[in-house]
């Protein structure tokens, strides 16, 4: 009697740090010697992958399924697992870790305003992956059931202590109570300023082509973006642009600016001082470079002044030291005596800005404190003062960075101030349209291939040129199996931020995430090079139930431009009056390799100095030995200055 193939124990699914051995087991019952085959990504064998048990060192997120097949050539699939990786570093499981779930997220306490977005974050290891319930004082919330809460408009009833319930078959845990705090909706701000609307650009370059690599302004810059969110700016951001990229998006982001509104430009990366100027430098600027290169900070300033806004804030995370002392600066005119500008430098003339490394985390030491203080309700110098304060108490940097604060501001004006748009409606209906060009995200769309299986496709964003596709299998053709689905782009574009070193700042878990339910992800970096449409190829792999065998249906879709690529910077930068040598061509070649440092053991911590070769007139940096009695962080210098 020829005995049934069946599967009598399915893989189970994990959620585990990096590089950690998984051990997935399928048994099967059936008719004399039985084979097995593991595979990943539906028809990619894994090789050498032939018996009952697959241990894997889990490297990122990836789908796994058993085949089993007896001596009459019958077949089985097992279920299929999902291995996830979360990219958090130094998530401390103990060695005799068994799978129970290991929390190393917990939830933050927060202050947000009426009817705003309220999310809290917690993340677990667990084998199998642990279960999320959130409560609030006490009370279970019934759909609140992933790592994330998310309540859209969130008001008083919201208010109070939020805990997550974190399980699985092994063990149950909870999170850190986390205090959620709703600010009343008819409380004010500064007395009788107000905005006829809020508008800010971030920058941050981190992958250069020829200066050291840098790893906080991508943390800082996503951020600081979020905070500025929950004070109603609209907020461009920026990351890896070249001299061309940042001149033309400072050019559209000064087309935002009108009379009353209030501006504010952030910048984190290399840059330099020569004679009173502040220079900011592109991922593409040439070694050694000069002004020509270079974006000036007090030129920019004065493009925002003439469009008679009513604040105008410049924050700068970079190095001021003196660059090129012979060369003659640029040529800008002395700004108008208006009394609505604030300069916050993260360090004083001639000297150098840290970036911090604290675990899996970096961050500029002056955007850090920023970040603590920028929604207080007060005058904006009042709020970079205590910035300043916070910072020269920094053990890490006294005697090496001091902020300093240049303003003419004549008026008690506060970040936080309210918008009035009356009177303004007209200024105000231009720049929707301006502004939505740079953060419009495609519509989610469902795809229906051929099999009657039904794909959706959704997208988000962290960054304004950056985008994040996920496809999610949503119905099952009648006679298909074992779906799953994979993403290509056309033209090809790059993310450089998908290396396996730790270059994403402890931003490694948001890259990862977004949703939670999808087959597929695909990341897409460089926004604004794109020149033409984005063209999204989606391959459904599947079991054709009639024949057993793998199939593969394919669809285009053309998803246009995402986000800044309809502003297409490429084209809207200006000539330049004076320019040497060539501006590096905006193709979707693969970034350069990063110039990567040690980040120090544990206990030592060390100063993470860049490996270049100098010129003859460049400054020496410092040196930072005496730094090394600091346990558990690390710095590195902002910029070399070279």
């Amino acid at each position: 009697m020829i005995k049934e193939l069946a599967i009598t124990e399915h893989p189970v699914s994990a959620c585990v740090p990096p590089n950690h051995r998984v051990t997935l087991r399928c048994r099967a019952k059936g008719s004399g010697l039985l084979q097995y085959q593991w595979f990943q990504s539906e028809d990619e064998e894994v090789p050498g992958a032939t018996q009952p048990d697959l241990v894997i060192t889990a490297k990122k997120t990836q789908v796994y399924v058993c085949r089993v097949n007896d001596k009459h050539s019958n077949c089985v699939f097992s279920e299929w697992v999902k291995v996830k990786v979360w990219q958090i570093l130094r998530a401390d499981i103990p060695l005799t870790w068994q799978g129970q779930p290991q929390i190393v997220v917990h939830p933050r306490s927060v202050t947000i305003k009426h009817n705003e977005e309220l999310k809290l974050l917690s993340i677990a290891f667990g084998i199998p992956p642990p279960r999320y319930q959130w409560y609030l004082n006490g009370n279970l919330l019934q759909d609140q059931t992933k790592e994330t809460l998310l309540i859209k408009k969130a008001d008083k009833d919201h208010q109070g202590t939020y805990l997550c319930s974190v399980s699985n078959v092994l063990e149950e845990t909870w999170t850190e109570p986390a205090e959620v705090n709703i600010e009343p909706p008819n409380k004010t701000t500064t007395g009788r300023c107000y905005a006829t609307d809020k508008v800010a650009l971030l920058i941050g370059n981190l992958n250069y082509s020829n200066h050291p690599n840098l790893i906080a302004p991508m943390m800082d810059v996503h951020e600081l973006a979020n905070l500025l969110q929950t004070l109603n700016f609209r907020v461009v951001s920026l990351l890896n642009t070249t001299k061309e990229e940042m001149t033309a998006a400072i050019q559209e982001y000064v087309k935002l600016l009108d009379k009353g509104v209030y501006a504010l430009f952030y910048y984190a990366g290399h840059g330099y001082e020569n004679s009173g100027r502040n220079y900011l430098v592109p991922i593409d600027a040439p070694q050694p470079y000069r002004r020509e290169n270079c974006i000036s900070v007090q030129r920019t300033m004065q493009q925002m002044q003439e469009k008679h806004t009513a604040l105008n804030v410049v924050l700068l995370d970079t190095c001021r030291k003196w660059y090129n002392k012979d060369c003659a600066p640029s040529e800008v005119k002395p700004l108008v005596p208006f009394g609505n500008t604030v300069y916050g430098y993260a360090t004083s003339e001639d000297a150098e800005a840290y970036e911090v490394q604290d675990g899996s985390r970096s961050s500029g030491i002056f955007t850090k404190y920023l970040n603590k203080h920028i929604l207080l309700e007060e005058k904006v110098t009042h709020v970079l003062e205590q910035v300043s304060e916070d910072l020269g108490r920094d053990p890490l940097i006294i005697g090496k960075q001091v902020m300093e604060i240049k303003h003419t501001l004549n008026e008690p004006r506060a970040l936080t101030d309210r918008v009035c748009t009356t009177g303004h409606t007209v200024e105000l209906r231009e720049r929707n349209l301006n502004w939505s060009r740079a953060n419009e995200l495609p519509e989610r769309r469902v795809l229906k291939f051929p099999c009657g299986t039904e794909v959706e496709l959704s997208f988000s964003a962290l960054f304004s040129n950056m985008i994040t596709v996920f496809a999610t299998v949503k119905k099952t053709g009648w006679k298909t199996m074992d779906c799953s689905v994979s993403l290509q782009s056309t033209p090809v574009m790059e993310d450089v931020f998908s290396s396996s070193d730790d270059s994403t700042g402890g931003m490694g878990s948001l890259l990862l995430s977004g949703s939670d339910d999808a087959d597929c992800s695909l990341r897409l970096s460089g926004l604004q090079k794109l020149k033409r449409n984005l063209i999204l190829k989606v391959d459904l792999h599947y079991t054709s139930m009639d024949s057993r065998q793998r199939m593969v249906e394919s669809k285009q879709e053309d998803i246009g431009k995402p986000l800044v690529a309809k502003c297409e910077l490429h084209k809207s930068a200006k000539p330049l009056e004076r320019r040497e040598g060539k501006v590096m061509a905006a193709t979707f070649q693969a970034p350069p390799q990063r110039a990567t440092t040690p980040l120090g053991q544990p206990c030592r911590p060390s100063t993470r100095k860049a490996e270049n070769a100098r010129e003859h007139n460049e400054p020496e940096e410092n040196d930072e030995s005496e730094l090394l009695n600091l346990a558990f962080r690390s710095l590195g210098q902002k910029s070399t200055c070279t």
